[in-house]
């Protein structure tokens, strides 16, 4: 791939590309689940997370109204969350499971847990400056308008593709030609850039963009296109 030739768009995923939770989902919930009567540890639940959202169907709701997706990914989280604890034994332990959900699913929303990767916003900064269109794709609900608000990371992007709103998810190509279409480009015309090797780089390179990993943990595996951090690309 020749990256001295600039694409006229970048899409970039969200988290775990622009930013990440400062603490595991599992210290959140653990200490969250106190107030409820609930001690449990942090990496079980972290663990038992990981297995139910893993299981759980794709965050992709079709033909609905704001308020009616809205109602279904709260559905949606809920019964993840449901089921990582029920996975430990404690879902009956909650003095009251519902209102332990809607308060961390509140928090999730608001600036508290989230960070900024280092480089995330000179990057973007230096894209823009370039000339490129900028764009998100996530598997995310639409919770992350909010989160890209309070980080000030909206400021860059002339379109946000939520799976949840776009009805299909990564790694189908589909949710990627949603986007592309947003901008009126072709595939070849766009790159892609995020840290999940199925959703985030196999999806969009099935889909004819061209794809960038972003290896932060510095894995070694054979995939060619992989980044240490955003700002080593161009």
């Amino acid at each position: 791939m020749n990256t001295n030739t600039l694409p006229k768009v970048i899409f970039l995923d969200a988290m775990g590309t622009l930013f990440d939770l400062k603490i595991s989902v599992g210290e959140i919930y653990q200490q969250h689940a106190i107030k409820y009567g609930v001690e449990a540890n942090a990496k079980l639940i972290t663990q038992a997370f990981i297995k139910s959202f893993k299981s759980a169907p794709p965050l992709a709701f079709i033909n609905n109204e704001l308020v009616v997706i809205k109602q279904q990914e709260f559905a949606w989280w809920k019964d993840v969350v449901a089921t990582t604890f029920s996975q430990l034994g404690l879902l009956e332990k909650f003095s009251n499971f519902t209102d332990f959900f809607a308060e961390v699913y509140l928090y999730f929303a608001t600036k508290d847990p989230w960070y900024i990767f280092p480089e995330t916003t000179k990057s973007l900064e230096k894209w823009s400056k370039q000339g490129i269109q900028l764009g998100v794709i996530s598997n995310f609900d639409s919770r992350l308008i909010r989160v890209l608000n309070i980080l000030n990371l909206s400021q860059f992007f002339t379109t946000i593709t939520i799976s949840s709103l776009a009805g299909v998810a990564k790694p189908d190509p589909d949710i990627f030609k949603i986007a592309l279409d947003k901008h009126n480009i072709m595939a070849h015309q766009a790159w892609h850039i995020g840290d999940s090797v199925i959703e985030d780089y196999q999806g969009a390179k099935n889909a004819g963009i061209s794809s960038f990993w972003l290896n932060r943990k510095a894995l070694s595996l054979d995939i060619e296109n992989q980044l240490p951090n955003l700002s080593s690309l161009g």
